[in-house]
């Protein structure tokens, strides 16, 4: 069994990013999207207009600063490998209680496709999405082989908010 990290969030967010489970890469290193071909932080920096750090507190910083949320659908789950097709026996996060104590988060994106076929399978019947908009973007992932271009443009959605 595998399991995912704490959120980065704070009471100012009001846009949630979500991914399905950390990679191998990103487990080893114990930070979200620490595989180098993972395009998250490149895009998330190119949104503002930012130069990218590599230091990942300085990353999480970024993302608190422009209101933004970051955590995966899924607390825990059996993985071979890396990808979201070879998950099995999720056991998904507790929304219930994050959007609770969070309650200014109106903006939920989904880092992929499968994030979002999971968010929805185990997640949400639990909750009450009255306030909530829902918006899947490209996975950021190099096993998405969509260009970082066309990837980026659709990640400019969360501009919009």
């Amino acid at each position: 069994m595998i399991h995912s990290f704490e959120p980065v969030i704070d009471s100012e967010c009001d846009i949630l990013i979500l991914g399905t489970m950390p990679g191998v890469q990103s487990l080893n290193k114990q930070q979200y999207y620490g595989n180098k071909q993972n395009a998250f932080w490149r895009i998330t920096y190119r949104l503002f207009d930012e130069d990218m750090s590599d230091n990942y507190e300085e990353r999480k910083s970024f993302l608190l600063r422009h209101h933004i949320a970051l955590w995966d659908v899924l607390k825990a789950c059996e993985r071979e490998g890396s990808l979201d097709s070879d998950i099995k026996n999720p056991i998904p996060n507790d929304f219930e209680n994050l959007f609770k104590y969070h309650s200014l988060i109106k903006h939920v994106y989904f880092n992929g496709s499968h994030a979002q076929i999971l968010f929805n399978r185990y997640v949400m019947k639990k909750i009450d999405v009255t306030d909530l908009e829902f918006i899947k973007l490209p996975s950021t992932s190099p096993a998405n082989t969509l260009k970082f271009e066309k990837k980026l443009e659709e990640w400019k959605n969360i501009l919009k908010k």
